[in-house]
């Protein structure tokens, strides 16, 4: 699987999300290199995991739709002598 890599402004916006949790939960203020180092931190580490559910959970939603084609397509069979 390739890097997770995100655009500039996904990653701002990110960087800001950080900043203000570790700040309101954690009373500690974190600069733009150490938030954006915790986010490549769990990009790296714990994004994989995020990504392979999302993986399982767009599986799970194509089996229902095959599932429901297949019926579709059984439906229209004809009759036969």
């Amino acid at each position: 699987m390739a890097t997770i890599e995100l655009d500039r402004a996904t990653k701002d916006a990110l960087i800001v999300k950080i900043q203000q949790y570790t700040e309101a939960e954690l009373d500690r203020e974190l600069g733009n290199f150490e938030a954006e180092f915790l986010l490549d931190f769990f990009a790296k580490n714990m994004g994989p995991h995020f990504y392979n559910q999302a993986l399982a959970d767009v599986l799970k939603g194509f089996d229902v739709t095959v599932e429901a084609f297949t019926e579709s397509v059984y439906g229209l069979e004809k009759g036969v002598c």
